[in-house]
């Protein structure tokens, strides 16, 4: 059943962004958490025009009482209160059915970066997106370039196990 999961997992990416598990991958469901912050960008040169470019989130993690339990931050990172942390690396993304919100993303986590009660993480799943998109405006001058924006967004983190 495990393998099942990791196939699962591995070959429709999709699926597991829509939130559509079997019963065998949400047992492997370490922790569930809202994501309520910031995405921080700065107005950059990338390919010979100034725009937009992400520097990371800054959001606290919520548990379902709205009690903060951690933080997400650029790496991305997501690190709890006890000091358990995961570090994440996109293996699959697809567009929010929230227009104007970030991306649903699928991550695995890095080897040799979890610790703690994150420890046994194999995969990140960031859906249900709310906002976070950088604005299409604000980063064409040149006396622009360097300017940092943080637009409000929320997310939900499911940390599911191998």
């Amino acid at each position: 059943m495990r393998v099942w999961c990791l196939l699962l997992l591995i070959l429709a990416p999709s699926a597991m962004l829509r939130g559509q598990t079997d019963k065998a991958g949400a047992s492997g469901l370490v922790l569930q958490a809202k994501g309520d912050g910031v995405q921080i960008y700065e107005c950059g040169k990338e390919h010979g025009f100034l725009q937009w470019q992400l520097e990371g989130p800054d959001a606290k993690l919520l548990d379902g009482n709205g009690k903060v339990v951690g933080k997400h931050f650029a790496g991305p990172t997501w690190q709890l209160n006890d000091g358990s942390h995961v570090k994440g690396r996109v293996i699959s993304s697809q567009a929010s059915p929230d227009a104007g919100s970030i991306p649903w993303l699928l991550l695995s986590a890095v080897p040799g970066t979890a610790s703690g009660k994150l420890a046994q993480v194999a995969y990140i799943r960031r859906s249900n997106t709310h906002g976070g998109l950088a604005p299409k405006a604000g980063c064409e001058k040149a006396d622009q370039a360097g300017q940092k924006i943080k637009v409000p967004y929320t997310a939900d983190y499911s940390f599911y196990t191998r």
